[in-house]
């Protein structure tokens, strides 16, 4: 099947101190996040001079899968778009019509089912091509497939598993292996996936992703926790927080962790604040010993698997999963990928 270019779609991030505030309110837009919760979260991107990594990270991840995709004999421009941040989806879009592309690959920097890992990049690329559309009676979109979800690719886990192994060597023996991702609202995970898959595709997917690193690292005993939830107080959110976790570890005698973000591909600002900082240093309050497994952005086996996800289209190599999981995500003009998948949960008036 032929393609014009693949469209790196990314959260986005500030890149200065004036950017902060105006990127959390698109962040947090309609979603009843109180005031005092942003400004407690501006305060974490000052801490780095306002600057998140996640831009400058999804340029570097371009720049090595233009170049696989150069040395595969894979001819795409990659194009880079955000939905909070610049630059945004809407105005890349308009370049890309510029340039005549007429249809289009996207790469979500999620591996993951759900609504924020995946539906909302559908709406994000259903908002960028009415935005480009809308121009011109005499314009059209360019026709956008998204590609599929990746947690259980070789080449993800495989990347997690080498990082994992790495940090447990730096620790004493019997270190905890903890796993982290994102936290939700619990009703947000109950409703990821088709309802015939009876919800939790999120969470399961995590699990499963943890599963598969723990058993290729050979660690038997391992725990699946949360990180980051920003919502009211009173709306229940996947638990335990890794904070608590760390708490609950040295109460029962652990002396050492080793925490892998297996629900991140990058060290954006919640892996580095909330677990190079705030997890690390109640680590460091307990006398814990700890090390934080490395993301896979920079692991040269990113960028193979992108150009193997693009390729699957491209050339019809076969997908590759070491899961029983459905293959899902794949969905054209943001359409969703199965009937009433992910949809997004309405939230109670405050």
């Amino acid at each position: 099947m032929s393609f014009d270019a693949l469209l790196w779609l990314s959260f986005g991030g500030p890149e200065g101190p004036a950017d902060v505030r105006p990127f959390l309110e698109n962040v947090t837009r309609g979603r009843g996040v109180p005031p005092e919760r942003l400004d407690e979260v501006e305060q974490h991107y000052q801490h780095f001079g306002g600057v998140s990594p996640i831009n400058r990270l999804n340029r570097e991840a371009i720049a090595a899968v233009e170049a696989e995709l150069a040395g595969q004999g894979v001819k795409l421009p990659v194009y880079f778009g955000n939905r909070n941040w610049h630059p945004m989806a809407e105005d890349t879009l308009g370049k890309m019509l510029a340039d005549g592309v007429q249809r289009a690959l996207v790469f979500p920097t999620s591996a993951y089912g759900g609504y924020s890992a995946c539906r909302q990049y559908d709406e994000d690329i259903e908002r960028a091509r009415a935005a480009v559309g809308a121009a011109s009676d005499e314009q059209q979109a360019p026709e956008l497939v998204k590609l599929r979800q990746f947690f259980d690719h070789p080449l993800f886990i495989d990347s997690f598993a080498d990082a994992t192994r790495q940090a447990l060597a730096s620790l004493p023996d019997g270190a905890r292996l903890v796993f982290t991702a994102h936290s939700v609202p619990v009703s947000a995970d109950k409703a990821a996936g088709p309802p015939s898959e009876g919800g939790g595709r999120y969470s399961k997917q995590v699990a499963e992703a943890s599963r598969l690193v723990a058993e290729a690292v050979g660690v038997a005993e391992y725990d699946v926790v949360w990180q980051s939830r920003s919502g009211p107080p009173q709306i229940p959110w996947l638990d335990p927080d890794i904070v608590d976790h760390i708490e609950a570890l040295h109460e029962q005698g652990v002396t050492a962790v080793a925490v892998c973000p297996i629900g991140f591909v990058s060290d954006h600002l919640e892996v580095i604040w909330d677990l190079d900082n705030e997890a690390a240093e109640k680590a460091g309050e307990l006398g814990m010993a700890f090390a934080r497994v490395a993301t896979p952005n920079s692991d040269p086996r990113f960028a193979q698997l992108v150009v193997e996800l693009v390729r699957e289209h491209t050339e019809g190599v076969t997908p590759r999963k070491l899961s029983d999981f459905t293959a899902a995500g794949c969905t054209v003009n943001g359409a969703p990928c199965a009937p009433l998948c992910c949809e997004p949960v309405k939230r109670p008036a405050r």
